[in-house]
């Protein structure tokens, strides 16, 4: 208890709070936001409506949210990171039961003023609870089995509950960004040895099961890998989407087109143009330049919560801000990599540019995190 008195006494108030904020990583949402607004006013056809002006209010409110956010001490949201898990997780448990239906997935709770996806909400809740649990136990403890359970367990429950909605992308990132989490609390490489080969025995059967009654993934999700593999095979089908991305994106040249000016998104040939594929019209208008730019942005966003992470001496602070670190490159990287045809299409938004409520929502509070744990570190 006196640890936690002083940690309160010891934290900056007021105006220092202000001043103590990462001020750099601040200007680069804003900017990644603004280009985003931008590109929805451009898909619209130059209209801020209906995608521009509604973006840019939540990006105002999930600012505000922010902020507040990174005020509030520390030990709080480290206190709280086990109910806000549990709430996520009935969250995605109620999807199954009263869930609203879209694009042939279950995903989203109707709240009247906001459709949340709960799987969203599960990213920066699974981040904040093994932040937490690994910053409780002690350290030597982190790779005996049974403290290797533990965490393993918070990351395959809602992986299994977000993969039946359908949505493969999600449960990918939530995958991956749990083990990531354990890797950074210092968990022995044998058992990340083991999950490759365990990795690899369930991608063979994911191949083996095809066709039976006992097919792991649903058909669609077989049609974007053989659409992946060979995107020709189906131009004007499975392939459709990726095949106009490429368009898009060769189309663009070294400068682009110019803003307003992409044929693919303004002729409709693009689809989700809005939301998943919103590179691809960025590319088409701004040509590599643009790209690379925002791709530069990301870059530099996820290098200041990582210098910020590694010079926290409180560990909680440090694992979930590197956690939130790596939650927000997994976005960007697999929608790139999706849209360029690298890996296969699993419906990832392009974090702060694309089109939703929830994903920007949740990101800016998971920012909104990492300001906290910037402000409130041991100094």
């Amino acid at each position: 208890m006196s640890y936690l008195v002083h940690r309160v006494h010891s934290a900056p108030s007021g105006l220092s709070k202000v001043l103590a904020l990462n001020w750099a990583l601040i200007v680069l949402i804003i900017a990644v936001a603004a280009i985003g607004i931008l590109m929805l006013y451009s898909v619209a056809g130059g209209s801020f409506e209906p995608w521009a002006a509604a973006q840019a209010k939540r990006f105002a409110v999930g600012f505000v949210l922010m902020l507040i956010v990174g005020f509030i001490p520390l030990f709080f949201w480290r206190n709280i990171a086990g109910l806000v898990y549990t709430i996520a997780l009935f969250l995605l448990i109620g999807v199954e039961f009263f869930g609203d239906t879209g694009m042939g997935a279950q995903r989203w709770i109707d709240l009247g003023f906001l459709r949340l996806q709960p799987s969203e909400l599960m990213k920066i809740a699974l981040v904040m609870v093994l932040a937490a649990y690994y910053d409780w136990i002690e350290q030597p403890k982190v790779s005996r089995p049974v403290w290797v359970l533990v965490p393993l367990l918070l990351i395959a429950v809602p992986m299994l509950l977000v993969l039946k909605q359908p949505d493969l992308g999600t449960a990918l990132l939530l995958g991956l960004g749990g083990t990531t989490m354990m890797f950074l609390a210092g968990v022995s490489w044998l058992y990340f040895a083991a999950a490759g080969i365990s990795l690899g025995g369930l991608i063979t059967a994911v191949i083996l099961s095809r066709g039976t009654t006992w097919q792991i993934l649903k058909d669609y999700q077989y049609r974007r890998i053989d659409t992946f593999l060979d995107p020709a095979s189906d131009p004007l089908g499975a392939g459709y989407h990726i095949t106009q991305s490429k368009i898009a994106l060769g189309s663009g040249g070294w400068d682009g087109r110019g803003f307003m000016q992409g044929t693919q998104s303004r002729l409709n040939f693009l689809p989700e143009k809005q939301t998943d594929f919103i590179f691809t019209t960025l590319a088409e208008e701004l040509g590599f330049v643009g790209g690379v730019s925002l791709l530069l942005l990301y870059v530099l966003i996820v290098l200041f919560c990582v210098v910020s992470g590694f010079g926290n001496r409180d560990r909680f602070g440090a694992l979930l801000t590197l956690g939130i670190a790596t939650t927000f490159f997994l976005f960007f990287a697999v929608n790139m990599s999706m849209v360029m045809g690298m890996a296969p299409v699993v419906g990832v938004p392009l974090p702060l540019v694309s089109y939703g409520g929830t994903a920007m929502l949740v990101l800016l509070i998971g920012f909104g995190l990492v300001q906290s744990a910037h402000i409130h570190r041991p100094r």
